[in-house]
């Protein structure tokens, strides 16, 4: 077994891909779009796609943005999550 180093990520790194799952809510996307243009000042809202689960209990968005370091990316995971309705952000 052969011990490999993920791939380096260069900053800034335009259309770097998230993806944020909480419980469906009519405020879910708005409390996301607001999170990210706190952390992300350019960031584009025509990037977003959603998506429901098959059973329409949790919301999905992907969105592209263009990170500019581990501190902005870790900063917007902390906030996405301590509003308690996600509950995953890859």
């Amino acid at each position: 077994m052969t011990n490999q180093e993920p791939p380096k990520i260069e900053f800034p790194c335009k259309n770097y891909g998230i993806k944020i799952i909480g419980d469906a809510h009519d405020e879910f996307k708005p409390l996301v779009i607001e999170i990210l243009h706190r952390h992300v000042p350019d960031f584009d809202e025509s990037t977003i796609t959603d998506q429901y689960s098959s059973n329409g209990k949790y919301h999905s968005l992907r969105v592209k943005i263009t990170a500019t370091g581990v501190d902005q990316l870790k900063a917007i995971h902390d906030d996405l999550k301590a509003t308690g309705r996600v509950h995953m952000v890859l």
